[in-house]
């Protein structure tokens, strides 16, 4: 879909005209590991191109690399080297919400809560072949990965991380080819790090010798801005986050519920969930499924629905835990602190009247499990800005 909100200045190529939508964590409760297509998040920073495969063609250029090479669609499809992986994608910005809900202070940008994540099966060539190929030299220093989209959204990535494992170049989607809101015909995937790394829509690769910079390392998804000060820090990992399977808020009848989740890393697979019931001790929350490094995990744990503070933090197998607080940058990057969830409880009487409904609801206090969701009924929730620049 194109839904265009501002216009991008040429001073300012990131200003969006795009659509984003963020993941209902409520449709995820039973999907099994992987995200749905349709459901996945869509972050874009302009309206959706049309790419006839046809006409597609893949360049790779530039000092850092013996020669130039062009690969069309069928030639990319036809190398021999394919692989497929699990990894999770996510927003630099998701979380952006609770900056205003738990500091109170209004972050400019859109207002994801949780649902800017998701994890697919990816299937490709890994970029490392590719930059092969051209005959990549060893003082390249860094490639730029160059979208087709109407503000060439493009963004540097050190030689290093090309060259990993897990750093592909994507044709495919949980079985099938990349839709078009997922980057059809190709589009990188950059294994831990903010999705903003992962450019879709990809038509040049330049390679360079020197250090390179877009608006997109320079101008936004740097940290700036409290204890960050001047600095502009550019995004590269990700923390550790944790959502509920829930509505946001949500209502549940009191009583004995099992509570389904996930956490994600952009560190390494996840090693330990707890959870924390109005204050109380942490204990631990039931690991079940598979495990990825860098995708997620799925995990559950009985709850008894009552007012309080009730909370879970996730834990990764590099020692990272989910802090309580997350400090201030001015671009509302990177939030991956434990917050709120509001819940509901719910308790039932008897109205004693015959000529009514036997039972009423009648509700409690709310309790608040530290743990954001998604926003309401179906599978995506469109997300507006705050301003009209988002980011």
């Amino acid at each position: 879909m194109d839904h265009r909100d501002g216009e991008a200045g040429p001073e300012d190529p990131t200003g969006d005209l795009a659509y984003n939508a963020e993941m209902r964590w409520e449709a995820m409760e039973g999907k099994g590991y992987l995200t749905p297509v349709g459901s996945f998040f869509v972050r874009n920073h302009a309206p959706t191109p049309t790419i006839d495969p046809a006409g597609w063609t893949l360049r790779v250029e530039g000092p850092g690399v013996e020669r130039s090479l062009e690969l069309g669609y069928d030639e990319l499809s036809d190398i021999s080297s394919q692989v497929s992986m699990v990894r999770a994608l996510e927003c630099a910005g998701n979380g952006r919400a609770f900056f205003e809900e738990v500091q109170g202070r209004q972050v400019e940008g859109t207002p994801w809560r949780l649902g800017a994540v998701g994890v697919a099966e990816w299937a490709g060539v890994p970029l490392r072949e590719i930059l092969e190929r051209a005959g990549l030299k060893r003082s390249a220093r860094e490639v730029m990965l160059e979208s087709l989209d109407a503000v060439r959204m493009r963004r540097p990535l050190p030689v290093e991380k090309a060259l990993e494992d897990d750093t592909l170049l994507a044709l495919g989607m949980n079985g099938g080819l990349l839709t078009p809101d997922h980057g059809f015909p190709l589009r990188a995937v950059v294994s831990g790090w903010a999705a903003v790394a992962s450019v879709k829509w990809l038509g040049r690769i330049f390679v360079s010798e020197t250090p390179l910079f877009s608006p997109w390392n320079t101008d936004k998804y740097v940290l700036i801005g409290g204890e960050f000060g001047a600095e502009r820090r550019i995004i590269e990992e990700r923390g550790v986050k944790c959502a509920l399977e829930l509505p946001w808020p949500v209502r549940l009848p009191a009583g004995r519920h099992l509570l389904y989740g996930r956490s994600w890393s952009g560190q390494g697979a996840i090693s330990r969930v707890e959870y924390s019931v109005d204050g109380g001790p942490w204990r631990v929350a039931r690991l079940f499924g598979e495990n990825v490094p860098g995708a997620w995990t799925r995990w559950s744990f009985g709850w008894d629905a009552r007012p309080g503070r009730h909370e879970v933090r996730a834990t990764d197998e590099a020692g990272n835990v989910q802090p309580d607080e997350v400090g201030w940058n001015d671009l509302g990057y990177l939030y991956d602190g434990v917050v709120g969830h509001p819940m509901e409880s719910l308790r039932w009487r008897h109205s004693g009247d015959r000529k009514e409904r036997p039972w009423k609801k009648t509700t409690s206090s709310s309790s608040s499990a530290s743990i954001a969701g998604a926003s309401a009924t179906s599978s995506l929730a469109r997300v507006g800005p705050r301003s009209s620049t988002r980011k």
